[in-house]
């Protein structure tokens, strides 16, 4: 079966302010990929996704999604995208249901009304991600694992072919992450979601992954999960000597 390139990024450059945030970053995703991506605190894991997303633009270099150029590309509902601070959104008066429906905008516009499919894909979204039960619940009453549920439930209403998380476990109890990675790692598997994340929990990316981009303003590594697990790509990315326990090795 040949394989198909979902997102291209080709020698992507990005400052902020003349300082450097991205060099010469060049990589590629294919359909169906789980890409896990780590690097240190103010690497340019969030500016890197926020220009795949179109929400940057880069200094130097280019996006390609499916092929397109990233500014002329007209299917943005496909990407389906949580930020890392979707949870902000807890204190925002509105039900499960609601917030699930707003997911739905990217591909449905603004001012069109939902058709019966538009209310299928919404349905749909809730009955993945189980929080059907929850629709009718502000989304401030609920757990850290059930709220980042319901915001994976927006991404996907606008049933998207890549998935883009930033950090999505932030707010998650410890006990729930396993059940939640798990979750995410189905996404990937059953429904052939290409899946881009973005954590600081080693251990995650490499049992989960099954591929790995290590960032720190420069491109580490990119490869499979055991080919970063080794000092020296470590001691690159995080500037130090690092000392880190993976469970199962």
């Amino acid at each position: 079966m040949t394989k198909v390139s979902c997102i291209e990024v080709r020698d992507v450059s990005f400052n902020y302010n003349g300082n450097p945030v991205l060099e010469n970053i060049t990589f590629t995703v294919e359909e169906g990929e789980y890409l896990g991506i780590i690097g240190p605190n103010g690497g340019g894991k969030t500016t890197l996704f926020k220009i795949i997303l179109g929400l940057l633009k880069p200094a130097t270099g280019e996006v390609r999604i499916y092929g397109e150029p990233e500014p002329r590309f007209g299917r943005r509902h496909i990407i389906g995208y949580v930020p890392q601070r979707a949870m902000a959104e807890v204190y925002f008066p509105a039900t499960v249901e609601e917030i699930v429906r707003s997911g739905r905008t990217a591909r449905l516009g603004l001012l069109k009304r939902a058709s019966k499919d538009d209310r299928a894909a919404i349905d749909r979204a809730m009955e993945i991600t189980d929080v059907t039960r929850l629709k009718k619940r502000l989304i401030g009453e609920l757990s850290g694992g059930e709220r980042q549920r319901v915001f994976i439930a927006r991404a996907l209403a606008s049933e998207p072919k890549i998935l883009i998380l930033d950090e999505p476990d932030v707010g998650v109890d410890v006990t729930s992450q396993e059940k939640f990675y798990t979750f995410i790692e189905d996404l990937n598997r059953n429904l052939g979601i290409t899946v881009l994340l973005i954590s600081h929990d080693i251990d995650v990316v490499a049992h989960q992954t099954k591929s790995v981009l290590c960032l720190n303003r420069k491109l580490v590594c990119h490869g499979s999960p055991k080919k970063f697990i080794n000092e020296e790509y470590m001691q690159e990315l995080y500037g130090k000597k690092v000392k880190f326990i993976l469970h199962g090795h």
